[in-house]
């Protein structure tokens, strides 16, 4: 399967309104399978957003609640959905993103390594412990979570020592930092030569404006698809083929020195 129909499901989400986010990313899912879409991307913590102080209250047990009607809709529709929601992981709360497949089966778990102090998730979550890829039809794909993005080793792990040819990634990323958004997110791309695709939320959540221009980057860092700054959906097929392309045409990965620059 080198052919993969993306959808980026960019919300305007609703600070600690549970039931009416999970009415918009539903009716968003849904939207994406009717147009062909194999995955449906959906935001950073996209049923509460930042609503941190109460996170013991929202979060739910993998496989329970929440995540067992994101399990649904991926049956349902049968589409995967990418997304993450606060989790309790024992006695922890976790920024953890889950790809389910189209069957609603559990295929990735990915707990956010990079928390961002800058909206105190340092004092409400437990951090994530390791990197999360994993394998489906389309090809190997790394999990990252919003402030991910500015911790390039992450994604040259998923890519030099894993050979990921996709990154997904869903954010909560202010418009404030706009130009940071798109720089890094062609950077990622582009220092990896793989696709990276992205959804972002939009508009003001609990004080903070949200930036929007949720993307999908081809391998040469070109945009091939982008949102705006509203509530929308934007959808395109990529061609994973690319990747193998662009690597062969400018071998990085094999004039890579880290004898040189990777000592102690």
């Amino acid at each position: 399967m080198t052919k993969l129909t993306i959808s980026l499901a960019q919300m305007r989400i609703k600070l600690a309104r549970v039931n009416d986010n999970l009415a918009t990313a539903t009716n968003m899912i849904a939207q994406a399978a009717a147009g062909s879409a194999d995955i449906a991307v959906l935001p950073e913590l996209w049923s509460t957003g930042y609503d941190l102080e109460n996170a013991q209250e929202h979060a739910a047990q993998l496989g329970q609640a929440i995540f067992a009607q994101v399990a649904e809709a991926a049956q349902a529709n049968r589409i995967a959905i990418y997304g993450s929601l606060l989790e309790r992981h024992g006695d922890r709360v976790m920024n953890c993103a889950t790809l389910y497949d189209a069957a609603g089966e559990l295929r990735g778990v990915y707990r956010k390594i990079h928390l961002f102090r800058l909206f105190d998730e340092h004092l409400w979550l437990s951090e994530g412990e390791a990197p999360a890829l994993l394998q489906q039809a389309w090809g190997t794909t790394g999990l990252a979570i919003c402030y991910d993005l500015r911790f390039p080793e992450l994604f040259r792990h998923y890519a030099v020592a894993h050979g990921a040819a996709l990154m997904l990634l869903c954010a909560e990323w202010p418009l404030a930092r706009a130009a940071h958004w798109r720089t890094l997110l062609q950077a990622r791309a582009i220092e990896n030569q793989c696709f990276v695709a992205a959804t972002n939320s939009c508009g003001e959540t609990g004080g903070t404006v949200f930036g929007g221009h949720s993307m999908i980057i081809d391998p040469w860092g070109q945009v091939i698809a982008e949102a705006g700054e509203d509530e929308c959906l934007v959808t395109a097929e990529i061609n994973l083929a690319e990747v193998q392309r662009a690597r062969r045409a400018i071998p990085v990965f094999e004039d890579r020195r880290p004898d040189a620059y990777l000592a102690d």
